[in-house]
C-alpha cells in the first residue's frame, strides 16, 4: 500500500477513505465517535475545518499538515482567514510562506 498523499484534493479526497477503510473504520464511524453529523466531517472535502481534519489526522496516524499542507502552517497551527473564530491566533492569515508548504510536499510526494 503506497503512503504517498495525493497533491489532488479529489484523489487525496479518496486517498483518505480508503486509508480510513483499509483501518476498519469510515468517514460516518468518525462522525459517529465524535458526535457529530456526517455533513461536519464532509465538510472537510471542501473547505478548512480544524477540528475535523486533526481527527481525520489522528485517525490516520498523521499530521494534519502532513495531510493538509496548504491548510497548516509548519508549526502545526491552522491557517486562518477568519481569526475570530473557536481558534485564535496572533496573526490573522497563513504565514506568508505558506506556499512553501504545499511545495516541499509535492517535492516529499514525488521523491517517495
Amino acid at each position: 500500500m503506497s503512503h504517498e498523499i495525493p497533491i489532488n484534493p479529489a484523489q487525496r479526497w479518496e486517498w483518505l477513505k480508503y486509508r480510513l477503510r483499509s483501518q476498519g473504520s469510515s468517514l460516518r464511524k468518525l462522525s459517529d465517535e465524535l458526535g457529530v453529523t456526517g455533513n461536519a466531517v464532509q465538510l472537510v472535502k471542501y473547505t478548512p475545518y480544524p477540528r475535523m481534519e486533526r481527527a481525520i489526522a489522528k485517525k490516520l496516524g498523521l499530521a494534519p499538515h502532513a495531510i493538509w499542507p496548504e491548510r497548516w502552517n509548519h508549526d502545526g497551527t491552522p491557517c486562518r482567514e477568519r481569526p475570530n473564530r473557536a481558534e485564535k491566533r496572533n496573526d490573522t492569515l497563513c504565514e506568508q510562506h505558506s506556499v512553501s508548504n504545499v511545495s516541499a510536499h509535492r517535492q516529499m510526494a514525488q521523491g517517495a
